[in-house]
């Protein structure tokens, strides 16, 4: 993971080896997110309310604004339904997921300039995901316990408010058999601005 951190730190110095020009501004920006997973869908059907966390880098220059480029990883966790073990064979049954997407946001016109700089976000994002669920079963079944691991591709689409160093935003995510609406708070720093 250091190393994919790394590589989306030199890009942007990498496609401007050499003198920036003076009237091109360049932004690098780290985040960090954290908040709940509402499993949506045939997802539901199997699944409580989870939990997540994310990484993200973004990126844009003066040519591109409002639009940033991002990248983003994340972990997530969901605990089997309790309604979904009264009904089935399972003992157990969670499932974590591991996304990662590329996408880019959109920063709308502030809605607020006057005491917090309030701005409506929308972002767009393609997906793979690593999921891992685990299958437990009550011993009265016989059945053996066992472990899916899969990959997936999939979409994200969000909106959300900015105050451009904490965001608040909700996302859409898709895939297949597993859609969840995601609820971050985002804290974002500056890495690197070259104005």
């Amino acid at each position: 993971m250091k190393k994919i951190f790394f590589i989306l730190l030199i890009i942007p110095n990498l496609v401007y080896a050499g003198e920036l020009p003076a009237s091109k501004a360049v932004g690098v920006f780290f985040a960090v997110g954290v908040g709940p997973r509402l499993p949506v869908g045939s997802f539901a059907s199997t699944t409580d309310l989870g939990y997540g966390v994310n990484l993200e880098l973004s990126y844009t220059d003066s040519d591109n604004l409002p639009f940033f480029a991002f990248a983003r990883i994340g972990f997530e966790q969901y605990p089997g339904s309790r309604d979904f073990y009264q009904v089935s064979d399972y003992s157990n049954f969670s499932t974590e997921i591991v996304p990662a997407s590329l996408g880019v946001r959109y920063y709308f016109s502030p809605l607020v300039e006057d005491v917090v700089l309030l701005i409506p976000v929308a972002e767009v994002s393609a997906c793979v995901t690593y999921l891992k669920t685990l299958h437990e079963f009550k011993p009265a079944t016989g059945r053996t316990n066992f472990t899916d691991e899969v990959f997936k591709f999939g979409f994200s689409a969000g909106v959300g408010v900015s105050m451009f160093l904490l965001e608040i935003l909700t996302d859409y995510n898709y895939f297949s058999d597993n859609q969840y609406l995601s609820f971050n708070i985002n804290l974002r720093l500056p890495i690197l601005v070259n104005l």
